[in-house]
């Protein structure tokens, strides 16, 4: 109980000091007041005309829709290399072509098969006609020291270009 009024005491000492120092000579103050009332007053500018609002009446039979995005100009549909678009993908699609490398090759019943290890560490084989890659590469050859690999790559305008790559044996 003698603590709850000490801590009493204490908060009202603070306040009251407080407002002790806010109370002082404020005469500076009031004169400084009187010499900016005395000065001539200045000219306020006029308020800026407001030009009235133009309204807009849109007519949806004669112009294009906003909510729908611009065609641009029609271009003819590219000609080239295209991607099979609904053909199965395999498994070595799915890494990006420098993940991927060469361990050896292996020939079995006349036929050369690659072997590609992935980033996890299995071996796969791959044989001429095999995708692997993520720009729909295609195995074009396998010999004893690279896996030769065309690719379809995006050419930014809807087309596709062909391009050669090859994962070699280290």
């Amino acid at each position: 109980m003698m603590f709850k009024q000490f801590s009493q005491f204490l908060v009202l000492s603070v306040v009251a000091l407080t407002l002790a120092g806010c109370g002082g000579d404020m005469d500076d103050l009031l004169a400084y007041i009187d010499e900016v009332k005395s000065r001539p007053g200045g000219r306020i500018e006029p308020l800026p005309q407001i030009k009235p609002y133009e309204t807009f009446t849109y007519e949806a039979e004669t112009l294009r829709s906003p909510f729908v995005a611009d065609a641009g100009p029609q271009r003819a549909a590219p000609s080239g290399p295209r991607p099979i678009a609904d053909r199965p993908k395999e498994y070595l699609e799915q890494f990006p072509l420098d993940t991927l490398e060469m361990v050896g090759t292996l020939n079995r019943e006349g036929r050369t098969y690659g072997l590609v290890q992935t980033q996890d560490g299995l071996v796969h084989r791959v044989l001429p006609g095999n995708y692997v890659g993520q720009n729909d590469g295609r195995v074009t050859s396998v010999s004893e020291s690279e896996i030769g690999i065309d690719e379809l790559v995006p050419d930014g305008i809807g087309g596709f270009f062909k391009r050669s790559a090859a994962i070699s044996l280290d």
